[in-house]
């Protein structure tokens, strides 16, 4: 039977390129211990040496062979950007590309019950000769072995994948399965078993091994529950290899949703049958100080925050295949996922072609059976045509899963169209006529209108009605299926991009994930009967805007009226704009005509939000906003002590309602008791009014608590659990 064996801890770790460290002997008493995920260096979340990330790192761990296995790998989730392992000394693989799994047979190499010396040589350097590198990159790579690592053992035959698809879902639901076994062998028959949420069983069916890959089908499903953006149904999926003589030989199981998806020729994207307008950003898999070195937690609270926060129903991951995490949670909650492979405006020669063919491969062979999944982007991001290889790429995509459909992202209209949907990054400031059908617009805005928390209140409501303008025009457009925004977070980059501090500030969030207010855009999109939303784009002052005052005051809301009064004098009833936003569900509303805003008529006001002519949320603010307190939060209160478990540990200097202060930036000094540590900029001084730290859990378990202080407001304090595995 095939296990699989976290072995993230206890890993030591080399900042260097030594001579003789894969040798068993090697003296490495020195080195630091760490946990995997690991960055090769923490950073600043901004004003760095962009460059600093970019060396040759080693990583050392003994681990031993369980006895009895008679086939042993250690599986990397992904290591950046290149890595070579040794195992006793001998090197036994290298890998180039740093978004894509590989595995190490450890076969041959060290008997069971043997002990094995792993040493990986980990390049972080930007390489010319691996993907997304050649040219320019917009956005860093850090390095590191930044995701997760397994042992795992079998035995001689054993199930190597298992490729699930719904078919005929709508009208008579079926599954439909390859099950692929290495080195099958005389008699062996596989079980398919499908069971529900609850561990219920729904249906099974046994099918003789036919070879390295046998197909299987599980038919007469009627009572299935769809996998649908508001019920995210899953099942689990289990495929049982038998001998002949009945014995189990290996398992293999997987969560699995039925769905129908796809992007019509009259323009339109349907999930089971019905029409969906696809609202979406795109995502980096990046963090402040971290890099990509996210554990679970934080990758799946991206998910969170993308859905249940922003209101969105797609995300893109830009530009590379994201961690599994991300993508379960994606299946968990019901966001849509385009994945594309790696790369950035750069094809080069025929031995990196193939690495991005490979990628291709490695990429849906790796992610086939998530729902959320419903594009495969074969393309390198916003590179010229090159019909030879593109024809390759969609191929292979289309070899490997019939259940897909494959886009490739560009940024000319004109390109030759080989993909089954033309995605398009529309820079417009609109929406271009579609050439073609499938048309989904794939990045918008970002680079042309970059905003800041702190920057000035006309820019901020601009970039939130620049979002608003390009939602609207794509519902209108019966022929785009969708648009996705550039984009989701702040990101870091190079020098040559962003604002010169290593940040492109085009996210809709900054880069601890707090909200701008282009934010409120999308999260004012959702039905009122699941939340209601009601942000305002104002800090309600009379000097920040040219000439002065707060007119027009942009609300984001999904209220049907809003009223808003100037201390207790009720200045209006207002509606959503619905004849600027025909096109979205919750227009926003323009807030005109309010009256003498000046000296003493300038007070405290709110504004309040009614539905079925009911109160339902009311949102005040200050005339006076003076820092009151420091709101401090952590996303989870906790964690798991691996050693590598962490949260957000968010703050804003805010008035006596509760807004921030943007103009705020009094240093938040951190400590904590305890077993965790602070990860991230202490003290810190805020930019916007807000910030965050990363709270990282220890290898022990117990009660920890974290305190923030500034000099003007205080101490204010989080509890928070570590707790054993």
């Amino acid at each position: 039977m095939t296990t699989k064996c976290n072995i993230n801890r206890g890993w030591l770790y080399c900042p260097e390129d030594t001579p003789g460290v894969e040798q068993p002997g090697f003296d490495d008493t020195k080195w630091t211990r760490v946990n995997v995920p690991h960055t090769n260096k923490l950073f600043p979340h901004h004003y760095f040496d962009d460059a600093d990330h970019q060396f040759v790192s080693w990583y050392r761990k003994n681990i031993t062979i369980p006895s009895g296995s008679e086939r042993a790998f250690l599986d990397f989730d992904a290591v950046m950007i290149a890595a070579e392992v040794f195992v006793n000394g001998k090197k036994v693989l290298e890998h180039k590309g740093g978004y894509t799994p590989f595995s190490v047979e450890l076969t041959g190499v060290v008997e069971p019950g043997g002990e094995a010396l792993v040493a990986v040589r980990v390049d972080s350097t930007e390489r010319t000769d691996i993907p997304p590198f050649g040219y320019v990159v917009d956005y860093l790579t850090f390095g590191g072995i930044y995701r997760d690592v397994y042992l795992r053992t079998c035995g001689k035959s054993y199930i190597k994948n298992v490729f699930a698809r719904g078919v005929s879902v709508l009208t008579s639901p079926a599954l439909e399965a390859d099950v692929v076994v290495e080195e099958p062998t005389s008699g062996q028959s596989v079980t398919l078993k499908l069971t529900d949420s609850l561990g219920t069983a729904v249906a099974q069916i046994t099918a003789p091994v036919t070879g390295e890959r046998t197909t299987m089908k599980l038919g007469d499903l009627d009572g299935i529950k769809l996998w649908s953006l508001d019920e995210p149904n899953l099942y689990n999926v289990e495929a049982v290899l038998s001998s002949a003589d009945g014995s189990v030989v290996d398992s293999y199981s997987f969560k699995f949703g039925f769905r129908e998806a796809w992007f019509h020729k009259d323009g339109a994207f349907r999930l089971n049958g019905e029409p969906v307008k696809l609202m979406g950003l795109d995502r980096h898999q990046m963090f402040p100080y971290i890099g990509q070195a996210a554990p679970a937690r934080l990758q799946k609270r991206d998910a969170d925050i993308l859905k249940h926060e922003l209101s969105l129903n797609i995300v893109r991951t830009s530009h590379y295949p994201q961690s599994p995490h991300f993508l379960d949670r994606c299946d968990e909650i019901g966001l849509l996922v385009l994945e594309e492979i790696p790369g950035w405006q750069f094809i080069g020669d025929d031995a990196w072609k193939d690495l991005s063919k490979r990628d291709v491969r490695a990429m849906i062979t790796r992610d086939y059976n998530h729902p959320s999944i419903v594009l495969w982007g074969v393309r390198i991001n916003e590179s010229g045509d090159d019909h030879d290889f593109y024809t390759e790429t969609n191929r292979i995509a289309r070899e490997l899963d019939t259940s897909r459909q494959t886009g490739g992202i560009r940024c000319f209209k004109e390109s030759e169209f080989l993909e089954d949907v033309f995605t398009f990054n529309d820079f417009s400031n609109n929406a271009i006529d579609p050439l073609h059908t499938p048309w989904l617009i794939t990045e918008y805005s970002g680079h042309m209108f970059p905003t800041k928390t702190f920057d000035g209140e006309e820019r901020k409501v601009e970039h939130a009605l620049r979002h608003a303008r390009i939602q609207n025009a794509q519902m209108l457009d019966k022929r785009i299926a969708g648009a996705i925004g550039w984009c989701a977070f702040d990101y870091n980059t190079h020098s040559t991009f962003g604002s010169g501090d290593r940040i492109c500030y085009h996210g809709v969030c900054d880069i601890f994930r707090l909200p701008k207010w282009a934010a409120h855009v999308y999260s004012s999109q959702v039905d009122p009967a699941k939340r209601i939303v009601l942000e305002l784009a104002t800090n309600w002052t009379c000097g920040d805007r040219s000439v002065g005052g707060v007119e027009p005051l942009i609300a984001f809301s999904n209220c049907e009226t809003l009223r808003l009064y100037v201390g207790e004098e009720l200045r209006g009833e207002f509606y959503p704009a619905v004849k600027e936003y025909p096109g979205l569900p919750h227009p926003p509303f323009v807030l005109k005509g309010i009256g003498g805003l000046w000296g003493s008529t300038w007070k405290d006001s709110r504004v309040e939000g009614y539905i079925g002519g009911e109160k339902v949320i009311e949102v005040r603010r200050t005339c006076d906003p003076i820092p009151a307190k420091l709101k401090l939060w952590a996303d989870s209160t906790e964690l798991t002590a691996d050693g590598q478990d962490m949260t957000a540990l968010s703050f804003q200097i805010v008035d006596k309602f509760g807004n921030v202060t943007p103009y705020s930036s009094e240093v938040v000094t951190f400590a904590c008791e305890g077993p965790v540590e602070i990860v991230g900029t202490n003290p810190f001084a805020p930019q916007g009014g807000q910030g965050a730290v990363y709270v990282k859990a220890t290898e022990q378990s117990g009660k920890a608590v974290v305190t923030a202080r500034t000099p003007r407001l205080g101490e204010y304090r989080v509890e928070i659990g570590v707790v054993g595995e």
